[in-house]
């Protein structure tokens, strides 16, 4: 039945166990996300006006964000495998953490897309190596009756960076305006180049911090046999979150949406900058809304509240098909999209691992993380690069209507499996 605890990972030492959530699994966790974050959204939210600069078009930033999903997802599903059968779950995080600025320091670098796409893969292969493990040791580090506000916690935390990122970022490049080149690249790449600082931090943190709950391995463990044997209701749960990831465009397309918006009114550079701050109000939503959302979730259920995140996606999908339809250039309106946005994610980073944990064994609780991750990550690679393609070669209304549709039918589809 939905809702019903998984069993306790096998092997597990009580004696790592918080009596409380907020313990400092919990709390080192969530400060490691805190700097990761900082890291990589400061990329997500410059990357779109550096592609602008170096003259790379739309479709290529599709692409760049849809490729790094995919490999960050399958990576997601391996790391869960490897994890699950072998037992070690501390050092694959710390390798995944140290990968982000490495990535970072590469798009710092680049001249042009291959390199910008080289450094987002290492990036969120990186990032896919450590969601899985990272989200299995917090939920270990709980009880399963506060799941929802240990998690709401972290993704709060998480975003935190997420809100400070690119804060800086906007900032830097406003200092900056009077200092570049002839290509106008050198306040982005400066801005990469210090981000740096914060994601060797994660590393630090994590390791220092963050207790992991040690667990027997199931080496007996066969990768696509456990697949196969999931519980039905997880892969009609993982269905839905595939059809609505199919329409769950990464947010630097949102971004560029802004700026496109914005552009004949305020210029070019003012609108990304303008763009920035919006997707920093999306930030701060999220960080506001995620712990009272997972208390909320851990009250009256967990997937009920998931199912309203999924309307409110689909929704902000939808208007901004409308904004594109009748040219809205007000910062209000586009305000209340991004804040939309930051809502619906929210709820869905929060509790999407938490529905999970409520609907697979538990001796296979990271694979099955990873197997939602994996869902997500592919899904989300044809989300980014046909939205990002459609816009280019047809019109972004087109483009956000579509994953509009999408994002309904998914709602839909995960409707059926609550009910």
């Amino acid at each position: 039945m939905l809702g019903t605890p998984s069993k306790p990972h096998p092997g597990t030492d009580p004696s790592d166990q918080s009596p409380g959530w907020f313990n400092r699994t919990v709390v080192g966790a969530g400060v490691t996300s805190a700097l990761g974050d900082f890291c990589y959204e400061t990329t997500t939210v410059i990357l779109p006006g550096f592609l602008a600069v170096l003259g790379i078009p739309a479709a290529a930033l599709g692409l760049i964000e849809g490729i790094a999903d995919a490999v960050a997802s399958f990576t997601k599903m391996l790391s869960g495998y490897i994890a699950d059968k072998l037992g070690h779950r501390k050092l694959l995080v710390l390798v995944g953490y140290g990968l982000t600025p490495l990535g970072q320091a590469l798009i710092a670098l680049a001249l042009g897309w291959p390199l910008i796409l080289f450094g987002r893969v290492v990036s969120w292969f990186g990032k896919g190596l450590r969601g899985p493990l990272r989200d299995a040791i917090v939920i270990q580090a709980v009880s399963p009756q506060t799941r929802g506000r240990a998690f709401g916690f972290h993704r709060a935390a998480d975003t935190v960076g997420a809100v400070l990122g690119p804060l800086f970022a906007v900032a830097l490049l406003e200092l900056a305006q009077g200092w570049h080149g002839s290509d106008g690249a050198e306040p982005f790449r400066l801005v990469l180049w210090l981000s740096l600082i914060p994601g060797v931090l994660a590393v630090v943190a994590f390791l220092v911090l963050v207790r992991d709950p040690q667990h027997t391995p199931n080496r007996a463990l066969r990768f696509f046999g456990t697949l196969r044997g999931m519980p039905a209701q997880f892969k009609r749960y993982l269905a839905a979150v595939a059809v609505f990831g199919i329409g769950d465009f990464s947010h630097a397309l949102l971004i560029l949406a802004a700026t496109t918006l914005l552009s004949a009114s305020l210029g070019v550079v003012q609108a990304a900058q303008v763009a920035g701050l919006l997707y920093v109000l999306r930030n701060l939503v999220q960080v506001a809304a995620s712990w009272p959302l997972g208390w909320l979730a851990d009250r009256i259920g967990h997937l009920p509240v998931l199912l309203a995140g999924y309307v409110l996606g689909a929704s902000t999908a939808g208007l901004t098909a409308l904004a594109f339809w009748f040219e809205v250039d007000s910062i209000v309106l586009l305000a209340l999209i991004f804040a939309a946005a930051g809502l619906y994610m929210a709820v869905q980073e929060a509790l999407e691992s938490t529905v999970t944990a409520a609907l697979v064994p538990g001796d296979t609780l990271t694979l099955g993380i990873g197997a939602l991750g994996a869902v997500n990550g592919a899904a989300k690679f044809l989300s980014s690069a046909t939205l990002g393609v459609v816009w280019t070669l047809v019109s972004p209304i087109l483009a956000f209507a579509l994953a509009a549709a999408f994002m309904f039918a998914g709602t839909l589809a995960l409707a059926r499996v609550h009910h």
